[in-house]
């Protein structure tokens, strides 16, 4: 079976199409390690989106936590909080993101949003008793530690390398084989909408601001 894994969509609905067009032909299932809403304005659209999907498994990421009360924004960087007040406008589907798992596990790898709460990258120092698959720091990477591995298939919708690359990964299940692939998306368009919706001057200076590929 092949299984397309993603996460950090961060409700940008012209990136998630276009690694569903890239990707619809190729795989049996999907994985979202979480982190669909918040950020961009579709919330409501992503997650309809996502869980059409064939063979979907979608698990919780911290920003669903923060849309369902549950984890206290006021730990979040100021930027984090203005996003998040003007992207909470546009979601109205609360039952779409209830009960949502934390973690799964598919063969030798516990699938989860990340290790103990941490930002975990490529070059971070962590102890690890199993292989794992992680999302949440928005960089596509594959590390060793301690014999195990972490992969994470990178950001869908907010790429902190190139912004207007969408990336993720798809794993082949019989065989282990995991391969990382990238796609380009029209960022300005993005922009657009939050321009559009309203968003304040320092969101939209912060994806205008970051590095693209093309």
């Amino acid at each position: 079976m092949r299984i397309a894994l993603f996460s950090d969509v961060h409700a940008n609905l012209i990136a998630l199409e276009k690694f569903i067009s890239a990707t619809r032909d190729r795989v049996d299932a999907y994985l979202c390690l979480g982190d669909v809403v918040n950020y961009g304005p579709w919330n409501d659209e992503c997650l309809q989106t996502i869980l059409g999907l064939p063979g979907i498994v979608l698990l919780e990421g911290n920003h669903e936590r923060l849309f369902r009360g549950v984890e206290n924004l006021s730990h979040e960087l100021p930027l984090v909080q203005d996003f998040f007040y003007h992207s909470r406008r546009f979601f109205s589907r609360p039952d779409l993101i209830a009960g949502l798992a934390a973690e799964i596990r598919m063969g030798t790898f516990l699938c989860t949003h990340t290790i103990g709460g941490r930002s975990i990258y490529a070059d971070t120092a962590v102890e690890i008793d199993r292989d794992y698959m992680i999302g949440h720091t928005h960089h596509q990477f594959t590390a060793q530690r301690s014999g195990f591995r972490i992969v994470n298939p990178g950001s869908i919708g907010q790429n902190r390398k190139w912004i207007d690359m969408a990336d993720y990964a798809i794993f082949e299940t019989e065989t282990g084989q995991i391969d990382f692939h990238s796609i380009p998306y029209d960022i300005d368009l993005f922009l657009a909408e939050l321009r559009q919706r309203g968003y304040p001057r320092q969101c939209l200076a912060y994806y205008e601001g970051k590095s693209r590929f093309r």
